[in-house]
């Protein structure tokens, strides 16, 4: 499929997907007249670079991890590094930090919101 198909089926920018295929995340073949041909699969693919990026991650570590990640066409094509699970650990931890910090937000805002709600009550009364 063309650059402009697999865009408008993954909601990704051209530009985007290019810049996909300049990091190694992305592979196409080419026409004979220069044109990008994109396998069915890259849809699967640009969803997951998508999923990766949303968690936080920069292209490099995307690079490295998506060889080790399954694809529909079967298993990772290689295993991960201690070193690599290490970095993806962390990041974990980072998100569960982000997580609990807008959790504790949220009580906060909740409380507030119920403070508020309760005054405009007791004014009507």
């Amino acid at each position: 499929m063309r650059i402009g198909e697999l865009a408008a089926r993954t909601g990704v920018s051209e530009r985007s997907l290019r810049y996909y295929e300049q990091q190694g995340l992305l592979a196409s073949d080419r026409t004979p007249g220069g044109h990008r041909d994109f396998p069915e699969r890259a849809v699967d693919r640009v969803i997951r670079i998508q999923e990766l990026y949303a968690a936080g991650l920069h292209s490099s570590k995307i690079a490295r991890i998506l060889p080790c990640m399954r694809d529909e066409d079967g298993g990772p094509s290689v295993r991960a590094t201690p070193e690599l699970v290490a970095e993806l650990t962390t990041e974990r931890d980072r998100i569960d930090r982000m997580i609990n910090e807008l959790l504790r937000s949220r009580g906060v805002l909740d409380e507030v919101i119920d403070a508020a709600a309760g005054s405009i009550g007791a004014e009507r009364a």
